[in-house]
């Protein structure tokens, strides 16, 4: 009767040894199933972990099936002629009046930013209505992707994948192709990376966002970077979520009031701080025109 007990020990013993070698043997396992699986971003996953992303949640992300390389959307960044947007549509009485509604719906919300912040509501509606149509159009290409295989293109075979699929009456000069993408290599890396935590901090899959060719995002479409950092909670819900609106006109408030936007600047100056949004001279001109049109009547 002495030895039953002895035996049960042993065995114990052996299922705990057990137990510690299969977990010990776990992240390699898995990182042996990511370099077979998802072998373009191998070396983009190894490179989020030296710089201190946790080793688990990055072989696990690479592994989902719907994070893959895009090499078609990409390609769109390295266009050499791209048609210009048409921005005058907005003006128009139609989106105007949209956008007249959108204020009234969302009145509360603009109206406390304003305090708040101190921007005008009409730009904020103006901003909204141009980038998405007062979030009518978010853009269906997943973020992460876009962002993973800019990042990825340090690898001159990825590299030469996005080339390819460039078509050939379109394809840029290959000299001035090949510095973009070291530019645009690194760009997408601190954008995947503020991704990563963005979506980390506020509880959501990352493969769930989808947006832009370029990877913004939202309503107001912020990349990454500038919705970890300058994205806000209009509803106090305790979260920001690019994809609310009271959160979002929050957060173009903020944009603003971050690059020196006041209370009553005068012109020039909200056209310089606008051109921080976007760099086009012709989308800022569009956003005053339509933000004088709402304050009429």
């Amino acid at each position: 009767m002495g030895l039953l007990p002895l035996s049960y020990n042993r065995i114990s013993w052996v299922i705990i040894i057990l137990l510690l070698c299969f977990s010990m043997s776990l992240p390699l396992a898995t990182g042996q199933e990511l370099q077979g699986k998802k072998n373009e971003f191998t070396d983009l996953s190894q490179r989020l972990i030296q710089d201190g992303f946790n080793p688990e949640k990055i072989n696990l992300l690479f592994l989902n099936e719907q994070i893959f390389f895009t090499p078609s959307d990409v390609s769109l960044f390295f266009i050499h002629s791209e048609s210009s947007l048409d921005y005058d549509q907005f003006i128009a009485p139609k989106p105007i009046a949209k956008a007249r509604e959108y204020m009234e719906t969302h009145k509360e919300s603009l109206e406390q930013a304003e305090i708040t912040y101190g921007v005008d509501k009409t730009i904020i509606a103006a901003i909204l209505l141009v980038e998405t149509q007062l979030g009518g159009y978010l853009g269906k290409r997943t973020v992460i992707n876009t962002l993973a295989t800019m990042a990825a293109l340090t690898d001159k075979n990825l590299r030469e994948r996005i080339w390819e699929s460039i078509p050939d009456n379109k394809k840029p000069d290959r000299e001035k192709f090949e510095k973009k993408v070291e530019k645009r290599s690194q760009w997408g890396y601190q954008e995947l990376k503020a991704l990563i935590q963005y979506t980390t901090r506020e509880g959501i899959d990352p493969e769930s966002i989808k947006g832009s060719y370029a990877g913004a995002m939202g309503i107001p479409q912020f990349m990454p970077s500038n919705a970890l950092t300058l994205a806000k909670d209009g509803n106090n819900d305790g979260g920001v979520d690019l994809f609310n609106h009271a959160d979002s006109i929050a957060s173009v408030a903020n944009y603003l009031k971050h690059h020196g936007w006041k209370p009553d600047i005068p012109r020039q100056r909200q056209h310089e701080v606008l051109f921080q949004y976007n760099h086009s001279n012709y989308y800022v001109d569009t956003l005053l025109k339509i933000s004088d049109k709402l304050k009429e009547g």
